[in-house]
């Protein structure tokens, strides 16, 4: 594979991806309350509110959140954010926490590209570490 075939683009964050970390900090911060009405999530966050549903159906689907319609109704988390890490939301809304390729793409690259293998190395070590990170700090690491 030639080396010029490698998508270099560099690991970002989408605004839905935020937006959906805002959104469970938010959410992070009243896990002891009921639950938490879109409109004040949004306030609090200062997020589009129409933006917030979608991403807070999306979350409702990875299941990171639950809903309770009605009057009363609004989103909590589904789980303790202790137990919810960085790295599971950021893959369920944006994909795979590579920077520029996948694991399994850039494991073949070093087996089949000889001249550029360590280049590949070193991009490998960049998402492995990233991914380490990201899955290591949970959401109660930045609600606090």
């Amino acid at each position: 594979m030639p080396l010029g075939l490698v998508d270099l683009h560099p690991m970002r964050i989408s605004q839905r991806g935020l937006y959906a970390l805002q959104a469970l900090i938010a959410l992070g911060r009243h896990y002891s309350d009921d639950v938490v009405k879109i409109h004040d999530i949004a306030d609090e966050e200062h997020l589009p509110e129409k933006f917030l549903e979608a991403i807070l159906l999306d979350l409702k689907r990875g299941r990171f959140v639950t809903s309770t319609r009605g009057v009363n109704g609004g989103y909590r988390l589904q789980r303790p954010p202790q137990e919810i890490c960085l790295g599971q939301v950021l893959r369920m809304i944006d994909g795979p926490l590579a920077p520029f390729e996948d694991a399994e793409s850039l494991r073949k690259r070093i087996q089949h590209d000889v001249k550029h293998r360590s280049l590949f190395k070193l991009l490998l070590e960049v998402r492995d570490a990233t991914a380490r990170i990201l899955d290591k700090a949970s959401l109660a690491d930045i609600c606090r």
